[in-house]
C-alpha cells in the first residue's frame, strides 16, 4: 500500500512540474478567451464603431476644375487677351453761325464751298475741337484784281481733332487770342461775320472744308475741297455728321494739288 501511494505522489509531482513549465513558456493551459465583440450602445462600448479595414486602392488623379490645373487653360491665360476692335472716334460739331436770319446755298461757284448769309456782327464759332493754324487780320483785297491769297480778307482756319481743316473768311473781326497754335473748343467764338475781302459788299461767312495739306498758305485748297452743305444741315439740327470720310476720298483722288495760278 505504501509503495502504491508513493507512485501516486510521484505522478502528481510530475504533473505539477509540467504545468509550471508550460505556463512559464507563455502557452495557455486552458481554452483561449474569445475576442470582445463591439456592439453599438452596449455598456462600455465606444460611441463610434472601430473602422473596418478597407482594401488598398490607388486613386487615379482627377483633373482640377481650376483653369491653372489645365495646361491648355494655363497657356491661354498666359497669353494677352485679344484686343477688341477700336470704336471709331466721335467728334462734336457745331453750326458755325448761330442766330437768325441765317441761310446758305448747297452749291458755290467754281469749287466746293458755301456762303453762310447772316447779319454783319453775328458771331462765328469753331465747328469742332481743334487747333488754329492760320489767321488773317488784314484786308488787302483790291477789287478787279483776282488775287486768291487775299480774297478772304479777315479769316480763321483750324484743323480739327478729326484731321479736317475748316475755314471761315470775310469776317469783320477776329477775336483777340485767336492765333496759330491756339487750341479751341467746339462752339468757341472766333470772331464776327463781315464783308472783308472779295465779299461783293454782302455780309456773309465763306465756309470751306478741306484736307490739311500744307496747313497754311495753300489758299486754293483751304477755300474748299468738299461740299459743306450736307454737314451744315446736320450740325444745324445738332447732328454729328462728319466730313472725315469725304475728305479722305478727296485726298485719295487728288492728293494736294498745286495752285491753279
Amino acid at each position: 500500500m505504501q509503495r502504491g501511494g508513493n507512485r501516486v505522489s510521484s505522478m502528481a509531482g510530475v504533473a505539477m512540474t509540467l504545468a509550471a513549465t508550460l505556463m512559464a513558456s507563455g502557452c495557455a493551459t486552458g481554452p483561449e478567451p474569445a475576442a470582445p465583440v463591439w456592439q453599438a450602445g452596449s455598456p462600455g462600448s465606444s460611441a463610434i464603431a472601430p473602422p473596418s479595414p478597407s482594401p488598398s486602392v490607388t486613386a487615379s488623379p482627377t483633373p482640377s476644375s481650376s483653369p491653372s490645373a489645365s495646361p491648355s487653360a494655363s497657356a491661354s491665360a498666359s497669353k494677352p487677351a485679344p484686343s477688341k476692335s477700336a470704336k471709331p472716334a466721335t467728334y462734336t460739331y457745331v453750326f458755325p453761325v448761330p442766330g437768325s436770319p441765317v441761310s446758305y446755298h448747297p452749291t458755290h461757284s467754281a469749287y466746293p464751298a458755301t456762303d453762310i448769309f447772316a447779319n454783319c456782327g453775328n458771331p462765328v464759332l469753331a465747328v469742332t475741337d481743334g487747333t488754329v493754324v492760320e489767321v488773317s487780320r488784314k484786308d488787302e483785297f483790291v477789287k478787279g484784281r483776282p488775287d486768291g491769297p487775299l480774297n478772304g480778307g479777315f479769316f480763321v482756319s483750324l484743323v480739327g481733332d478729326d484731321g479736317v481743316r475748316y475755314y471761315g473768311s470775310h469776317m469783320s473781326l477776329v477775336d483777340s487770342g485767336i492765333e496759330p497754335g491756339v487750341r479751341v473748343r467746339a462752339g468757341q467764338r472766333l470772331g464776327n461775320v463781315g464783308k472783308t475781302g472779295n465779299a461783293n459788299n454782302v455780309c456773309h461767312l465763306h465756309f470751306g472744308i478741306s484736307p490739311a495739306c500744307a496747313e497754311a498758305g495753300d489758299w486754293w485748297i483751304r477755300r474748299g475741297a468738299v461740299w459743306p452743305a450736307p454737314f451744315l444741315d446736320s450740325w444745324r439740327e445738332q447732328g454729328g455728321a462728319s466730313p472725315v470720310a469725304k475728305v479722305a476720298e478727296y485726298t485719295q483722288a487728288n492728293g494736294c494739288p498745286k495752285a491753279p495760278y
